[in-house]
């Protein structure tokens, strides 16, 4: 039989257990099923790797099928966010996106839930953001393979350890330093497929949580500004660099979605009322928007 065959007896054997509402299969073992879709999840092909492989873990994940199992799983699934790190844009993008995307899945289901202990997802946490900031890949759409978007699957895991009891301000503090990191690190491409957005929902999540003290803000926000505010580039006939243009649309997208109140989705905070930095934080952006 060869390998192509397999694999459509396969593709068919998770379709129907699509078809069945992500019903758990009883025929085989839980670490045999979930092997084959983790393994899956770096696939370049884009229906099994999202719509079947991150599908069916993250249906699973979120009901509580992993629920006693959830370290384990979330180990094997962080263990993902180093493959092929550091090297040249290539498909093992697929595997790191997607294993933080699931990573956040695991952590939800612990905001939800409380099934996790502190040091796990502390240690999840510090994973997770080692991989972002060192993440080289930034493509969004890759034609004939589907998505890619490892930058803006790490900005939703951020938004998902904002969340979590387990965070406290300190922490959160990180978390947006992080973002800034990310910001003003040197890429060759200018974001075009929402990014910005998704980053900035992230930090609206850690504002709402009321726990950032308003002078970190205030330096936060400078440390931005300083990669926006270097002499003058149009008058040196330079053209700004992409993180600059990317950091710019940031803050932009920031300053809209805080000014007009965007809710975040999937999110476990209550945003029925602004974070109480709001006004102070809207001045501050508004002084490091650039002209670019």
């Amino acid at each position: 039989m060869t390998y192509g065959k397999i694999w459509r007896m396969l593709g068919g054997y998770w379709q129907r257990v699509i078809d069945s509402d992500m019903a758990v299969p009883s025929e085989r073992p839980l670490n045999e099923l979930t092997a084959e879709l983790v393994a899956m999840l770096g696939s370049s092909n884009a229906v099994d790797r999202e719509q079947t492989s991150y599908s069916v873990l993250a249906s699973w994940v979120s009901s509580g099928v992993y629920d006693d199992l959830l370290i384990t799983l979330g180990d094997s699934i962080a263990a993902g966010l180093q493959m092929g790190l550091g090297e040249p844009e290539g498909d093992a993008v697929f595997r790191r996106s997607y294993s933080a995307l699931l990573l956040g899945d695991c952590i939800a289901r612990d905001n939800q839930a409380s099934v996790l202990p502190v040091d796990v997802v502390l240690t999840w946490a510090d994973r997770a953001l080692s991989w972002f900031v060192r993440e080289g890949d930034h493509r969004g759409w890759v034609e004939g393979k589907g998505w890619a978007h490892a930058l803006a699957h790490g900005a939703d895991l951020i938004g998902v350890l904002a969340q979590s009891r387990h965070l406290l301000a300190e922490h959160l503090g990180i978390l947006l330093d992080v973002i800034a990191e990310r910001l003003q690190s040197p890429t060759p491409r200018i974001w075009i497929d929402g990014e910005e957005d998704r980053l900035a929902a992230a930090v609206l999540t850690i504002l709402q949580r009321n726990q950032v003290q308003q002078d970190y803000l205030d330096a936060w926000v400078e440390t931005l500004g300083v990669a926006l505010t270097r002499p003058h580039h149009r008058e040196m006939g330079i053209e700004p660099s992409p993180e600059a243009r990317n950091t710019s649309a940031f803050v932009r997208a920031l300053y809209a979605h805080l000014a007009i109140g965007v809710h975040p989705i999937n999110t476990t905070l209550s945003f029925t009322e602004p974070p109480a930095c709001r006004a102070d934080l809207l001045l501050d952006l508004l002084q490091i928007i650039p002209q670019i």
